[in-house]
């Protein structure tokens, strides 16, 4: 009679996503039994207390994570196979749980909004009805966006560090389902913020269902749906390759849609423009350093061997990204929708990286890997992201957040630090010397042409000095335009949580443009993928 195996999970290495879940349920507990209007300040603590905990538990984790490979890649396969802790990553998680923080803070906002949030009081009841007046007279507010943020969260922390296709497609569900709510809460513009977050779901749908569909047809040609299983496979050959390349679409469509690619990108616009600013901000940089994670692990762990394959398809993929998000950016007239559209244009500067995939033995001495340059981006691009965002917060005028860019003419006249912050931000995503986002494109650029991609890089250059003409057109409306009679919007005094917010992510993209050394090593130190 065979013995039974009892399965080993590493408690140890599993603690940053046992604590931010764990934190969630504690969440969900506070809503069932604390009174409403004693429930924000518990879950604003839980919150931050939460995603803290989980970034010191990371940081530990990390300096005690066993060597492979001599030392090309560091950490362990975890939790059966389904959990890899490995360097890329740890540096993930500490960089989805800042943006959590920081998404935390801009939550939990209050004073631009005369006291409520920037969320509904009451999101059952119809935009302009009665129900809502009341629900904004009594002060109501949703504290329930706290574990829903939680729960996000943890399922982005899973998503990179999934070690099988199972895993990866459970923890693109749990990230996705908070965030199609939270997108639907917004307190003012209801209607729009409604019509968002159900965009963001059907598209949603249709994109996991595409995931699942891919995952059923590697399955079949590898026998398994372990990443090392699938990679075994790749390398051994099988009669039945169209069924491969047919599973790898269909995974990349899904994947495509979270990260905003073309021509998957319809959703960006809309549900960046609608959903609560704060909730835009969040997801702009944590939902992009999830995806790109999930998505370097799955093309470089898994279809590492069928490269050639996939590299075509994404270079074409990226090239149609980053000049449809460069062009559409140009004739928008409300910032949130150039943002997004920058963020698309963004999307396609880091597939660029991502086609850079080399063996560690077809690197130069001192040349940064393709994997080295995308987290890199990820990381400038995320501080940039939530630092702009947060400042649309404040810029309003009777009617809330004043996004039309007429609103901003003159802006720079009446408060020059607020300006002179967004434009540091733009010129950021610009790519402008002595700013981060000039260090990140120079790491995924060169990534690029360094594995035979010039061909790519070159309409990257293109797509990059048309996005410096719309960031360079909405800094001479702020600060040599004179405002429209009726247009003009004023800054609001807002609260230590948005001040910080912004003040770290200004600090962040000044330090990683002028001294980028000590994080392009961590970087680096972070190794390679477990295979």
């Amino acid at each position: 009679m065979p013995e039974f195996s009892k399965p080993s999970i590493e408690y140890f290495e599993l603690l940053p996503l046992l604590i931010v879940f764990g934190a969630a349920c504690l969440g969900v507990l506070v809503e069932a039994f604390l009174p409403r209007e004693r429930r924000r300040i518990p879950q604003v603590l839980v919150t931050v207390g939460g995603l803290v905990a989980g970034l010191a538990a990371t940081i530990w984790v990390a300096t005690d994570v066993e060597e492979h490979a001599d030392g090309a890649a560091r950490g362990l396969v975890g939790a059966e196979g389904s959990v890899i802790v490995d360097g890329p990553t740890l540096y993930l998680w500490g960089l989805i749980l800042v943006f959590g923080i920081l998404g935390a803070a801009l939550f939990a906002e209050r004073r631009l909004e005369g006291g409520l949030s920037s969320f509904a009081g009451q999101a059952a009841a119809l935009p302009g009805t009665e129900a809502e007046r009341q629900a904004a007279t009594k002060g109501l507010d949703h504290t329930e966006v706290y574990p829903l943020l939680l729960f996000a969260i943890g399922g982005m922390l899973l998503f990179p560090a999934s070690g099988d296709l199972l895993t990866m497609f459970v923890a693109l569900e749990v990230l996705s389902l908070p965030l199609y709510l939270l997108c639907g809460l917004a307190r003012r513009r209801r209607l729009l913020s409604q019509e968002a977050a159900l965009k963001y779901f059907l598209l949603g749908a249709f994109s996991s269902a595409f995931f699942l569909y891919g995952a059923a047809l590697v399955y079949g040609y590898a026998g398994s749906v372990s990443f090392a299983g699938v990679d075994k496979a790749v390398r051994a050959g099988s009669a039945d390759h169209g069924l491969l390349l047919a599973g790898i679409a269909l995974l990349a469509v899904g994947l495509l849609f979270k990260v905003g690619a073309a021509p998957f990108q319809a959703w960006t616009p809309d549900v960046y423009q609608g959903a609560p600013t704060a909730v835009t901000a969040f997801m702009s940089a944590a939902t992009k350093v999830a995806a790109f994670g999930a998505l370097l692990r799955l093309f470089y762990v898994a279809f590492g061997a069928e490269r050639w394959s996939w590299q075509p398809m994404l270079a074409v993929v990226a090239i149609a990204t980053m000049l449809l998000g460069a062009v559409l950016a140009i004739v928008q007239t409300d910032v949130k929708r150039m943002l997004a559209y920058s963020a698309v244009a963004h999307t396609g500067f880091l597939l660029t990286g991502v086609i850079g995939a080399q063996g560690a033995g077809d690197l130069a001495e001192g040349q940064y890997s393709s994997l080295e340059g995308v987290l890199f981006y990820l990381t400038t691009y995320g501080f940039a992201s939530v630092g702009a965002f947060a400042l649309v917060t404040v810029v309003r005028d009777a009617g809330g957040e004043a996004t039309g860019t007429a609103a901003w003419a003159g802006l720079g006249k009446r408060s020059p630090l607020v300006a002179g912050a967004f434009a540091f931000f733009l010129l950021s995503m610009a790519g402008i010397p002595l700013t981060s986002g000039f260090v990140g494109k120079w790491a995924v650029f060169t990534s690029a042409m360094s594995a035979g991609f010039w061909w790519v890089v070159l309409p990257a250059i293109v797509s990059s000095v048309i996005a410096v003409f719309f960031y360079i057109r909405h800094i001479r409306v702020m600060f040599f335009n004179e405002p429209e009679p009726g247009e003009t919007a004023a800054v609001s005094e807002a609260s230590l949580l948005t001040v910080g917010t912004v003040a770290v992510c200004l600090a962040a993209t000044v330090v990683l443009g002028v001294v980028p050394g000590p994080v392009l090593d961590l970087v680096v130190g972070a190794g390679d993928f477990i295979r």
